[in-house]
């Protein structure tokens, strides 16, 4: 189970540290880490020329494996869980399962690595006379530079405009990378260096129904491993349950592990994921909770927070690695329940980019990956565009297009959006996310990626799991490998006709629908600082963009906002007050 843990690993070049740069790190980190300071918790080890700090807001040391674990004279710690704690004993082992990232030290030796999918991060900085690793980008920018003035590395901000979330390495702060998934960066006797291990390559395509769930095997077994430890939670597990693919999986795991559990679902009692959830909740016994959202048919406005203290929020716990267009979970005191969802389930089926794909031709899948790194060229300088260009090329250039669109989803859509978003959740407590788990991404990747595509391997999970659920159909579209192949194998299953996703007619969003006076908002801070951005996008397109009353492209509207309130000092600083909510009303 997760929570924020944060750690910041210092080794010299020279002999030693400078004691003026520990005392920074300890004065920096109630900037760095976005809680209350009166929670944060921490410990310090320190050896000859190295040193590595750990904070966090976890009520106790009852967290297994604790902030430092300590052999032979190192120290380990573990950002994130590992599915059994006892493995620490055994990392950095690539194989290791669990959400984590690994931080070990020693005299003039400092390791840190980086699971399947970077989920929880690792950055990296250096100076004339040390080497900084840290898992938050602003700490260990905070530590590199001389004094509280932050240096952006404009350039890199390009992918936050096009997409809201970074498709490379880079970070918002001159000086500071994300350490590459699946890597290890080792610091000795002064002297950097970074390795990465290749991730899992897709075995052959099953064609038997015995091949078929011996592939299936690995999978299944990762996946029983992630939650067996919730058996002896004090609490049921809470899952957000809905008419969907992923979340079903879940359910079914948690039943095949006889792990209690309880589900949530949001929705009208007439919504799919509604009803499809209490068929589900009725054939495992569970009890079901449904909430329903606010009704709006009678009210034609909403009073929205001021974007400023949206986007201040959202450059706190993501450090402007994420559009304040998502809506970040806000901070609650730290709670033990375990919670889980669904996030991360493409990692099963493929991966985000490749599931909206029709053509898979190679043809096809290059256009995806172009389309991907290059949104929206109109907008961007020359510079930015081949900025992005350049980023796109060696993903452009791997042979198997399958593999590298899903290892793009991994590498960014997982591990720099997710990664980014997910530290509002942890903040709160016991997040569970078994889709994360580095020995289920492992499996993940070696099953054949058309197979994965055709959603038939997830389908027999759920059989496998709890064969009850194989009369209950799926909310939106059919599952992929029944549309035209029911009764293709006499021994196959053939699943309910699915329900298909329901309208709401007149259901809006204030995000999607921003209305005039949110837009006016938007388009003051954004044409109010075109200078700080002109560096990555055409003013003129910029303003045309916001011409209109409403303007036409509210992600790319709040993706510039965020941006521009980032490079103008929003954060750090003290939170905006008394900033009057927004009206937006109705279309």
């Amino acid at each position: 189970m997760d929570a924020v843990r944060v750690y910041l690993g210092l080794a010299a070049k020279g002999q030693a540290i400078d004691p003026r740069i520990l005392d920074r790190a300890r004065s920096v980190i109630e900037t760095a880490f976005p809680v209350p300071p009166d929670v944060i918790r921490g410990r310090e080890w320190h050896g000859a020329g190295v040193s590595l700090f750990a904070w966090s807001n976890e009520p106790d040391d009852t967290r297994r494996p604790p902030l430092f674990h300590e052999t032979s004279g190192n120290v380990t710690g573990v950002n994130g869980h590992l599915a059994d704690p006892e493995d620490v004993t055994r990392l950095p082992d690539p194989s290791v399962g669990g959400c984590y990232s690994t931080w070990t030290a020693g005299d003039r030796t400092l390791t840190a690595t980086t699971a399947a999918n970077r989920i929880c991060p690792v950055f990296y900085a250096e100076t004339a006379g040390l080497h900084i690793v840290a898992s938050r980008a602003l700490l260990a920018h905070l530590i590199a530079q001389r004094d509280e003035r932050l240096a952006f590395d404009v350039m890199a901000l390009q992918t936050m405009v096009r997409s809201g979330y970074f498709l490379s390495d880079e970070t918002p702060y001159l000086g500071v990378a994300a350490l590459p998934a699946n890597s290890r960066l080792d610091v000795r006797g002064g002297s950097r260096t970074v390795t990465g291990e290749e991730l899992p390559r897709a075995a052959p395509a099953p064609t038997t129904r015995r091949e078929k769930s011996a592939a299936l095997d690995e999978l299944a077994a990762a996946l029983l491993a992630t939650v067996a430890p919730l058996r002896s939670a004090a609490e049921p597990v809470n899952l957000a349950l809905t008419g969907g693919r992923d979340t079903r999986i879940l359910a079914a795991l948690l039943h095949a592990a006889k792990v209690p559990f309880r589900v949530t679902t949001n929705g009208l009692d007439t919504h799919p994921d509604v009803i499809l959830a209490r068929r589900i909740a009725a054939e495992l016994k569970l009890e079901h909770t449904v909430i329903a959202p606010p009704q709006t048919e009678d009210r034609d406005a909403m009073l929205v927070e001021h974007p400023l203290a949206r986007a201040w929020e959202t450059l706190r716990t993501c450090e402007g690695m994420t559009s304040a267009y998502e809506s970040i979970v806000g901070y609650l005191p730290y709670s033990t329940t375990p919670t889980m969802s669904g996030q991360g389930g493409e990692t099963l089926r493929g991966g985000s980019l490749n599931l909206l794909q029709t053509d898979l031709s190679d043809r096809a899948l290059l256009r995806r990956i172009g389309a991907t790194f290059l949104k929206d060229e109109k907008l961007f300088t020359a510079a930015a565009n081949e900025h992005a260009r350049e980023q796109a090329r060696p993903w452009q250039e791997r042979p198997d297009k399958l593999e590298a669109l899903h290892h793009i989803y991994l590498s960014y859509r997982v591990g720099r959006w997710q990664a980014g978003a997910r530290a509002g959740a942890l903040r709160r407590g016991d997040s569970v996310r078994p889709y994360l788990d580095n020995r289920v991404v492992r499996a993940a990747l070696s099953l054949d990626r058309r197979w994965s595509l055709s959603e038939e391997p997830i389908y027999s999970l759920i059989l496998r799991f709890a064969p009850k659920l194989r009369k209950i159909p799926i909310e939106g579209k059919p599952w992929r490998f029944v549309d035209g192949q029911a009764g293709r194998w006499p021994w196959s299953h053939v699943p309910p006709p699915h329900l298909p996703t329901a309208r709401t007619g007149g259901g809006w969003s204030w995000r999607t629908s921003p209305g005039p006076a949110l837009t006016g908002v938007l388009r003051e801070q954004v044409l109010g600082s075109l200078d700080a951005l002109e560096t990555i996008v055409n003013p003129d397109e910029v303003r045309a963009m916001f011409a209109d009353p409403v303007v036409t492209k509210p992600a790319t509207a709040w993706n510039l906002y965020t941006v521009s309130t980032l490079l103008t000092g929003l954060y750090p600083g003290k939170r905006p007050e008394a900033l009057e909510r927004v009206t937006v009303y109705r279309p």
